[in-house]
């Protein structure tokens, strides 16, 4: 199995009403059910523009916070998915199938195998 990061760019969905969107989210409510039941689904959420947002450099060897991002990242990453596929034509189908429920394109993002440490004797 794999693990994907299927994401949007918030600037990538269209103005739509409070009304508009809350139908949107009721509508992906069976889509996210189907993608639990069948076990792909490992989480799913979406940014809280109203949160404080903030960064943190470690590269002085003591952390820094500092109010804000680089990037606005809560203006550029609207919501998100992280799938356990068995491959990337299941991770296309899946984002296909949120792509369509959402109304807007989303990006795809295959995770790195996590390496195995050598063992120690």
């Amino acid at each position: 199995m794999a693990e994907y990061l299927v994401a949007f760019n918030d600037e990538w969905v269209p103005e739509h009403t409070d009304a508009e969107l809350a139908a949107k989210s009721k509508g992906l409510r069976p889509l996210l059910a189907e993608m639990r039941e069948v076990g792909v689904l490992i989480f799913t959420g979406g940014l809280d523009p109203e949160a404080p947002v903030f960064s943190v450099d470690a590269s002085s060897g003591t952390p820094m916070f500092t109010d804000g991002p680089y990037v606005e990242s809560k203006e550029h990453l609207g919501g998100f998915a992280v799938l356990d596929v068995a491959d990337e034509e299941a991770a296309r189908h899946w984002a296909g199938k949120i792509a369509e429920a959402c109304g807007w394109p989303q990006q795809v993002h295959r995770f790195q195998v996590p390496r195995k440490r050598p063992e120690t004797s």
